[in-house]
């Protein structure tokens, strides 16, 4: 009996062992589980950051355009006029779509899918300046 007695003692003892190197396995996951996650909660924070960032320079841009395109800083007079020349050619690529409208070529709801479209992109970025001028006052 004193063979199985042995084999009984080495069998708990190996057990114990695979049961502390486990824990200690578990315990360096977990820490490590920890830190990617910590870690990726920083860069999903910086990420919002330099977004709200783009935002808000943006707003910016478009709140000087509207104030100062007539009259820019020296600096930016080139960047304003390149705006005023891409309105522009927006405007008459608009006309353009409403020529070929008339022509037939786009049904009128097709047309109207586009123009709805268009004025949400347009409403967006107008309400998110008025939100930043409604800040400053």
């Amino acid at each position: 009996m004193s063979n199985i007695d042995d084999f009984k003692k080495a069998a708990k003892e190996a057990l114990d062992t695979l049961t502390d190197v486990s824990v200690e396995a578990y315990k360096v996951a977990e820490e490590k589980a920890k830190l990617v996650a910590r870690w990726t909660r920083l860069n999903t924070e910086i990420s919002l950051e330099k977004s709200l960032i783009r935002r808000l320079r943006g707003e910016i841009g478009v709140i000087y355009y509207e104030k100062f395109k007539d009259d820019p800083d020296e600096k930016l007079r080139k960047h304003c006029q390149d705006i005023t020349a891409a309105l522009n050619r927006i405007d008459a690529r608009r006309n353009e779509l409403e020529n070929l409208k008339n022509k037939g070529v786009v049904t009128e709801e097709d047309f109207e899918e586009y123009q709805s479209a268009e004025e949400n992109d347009e409403g967006e970025d107008k309400e998110s300046v008025e939100e930043t001028e409604s800040k400053e006052d």
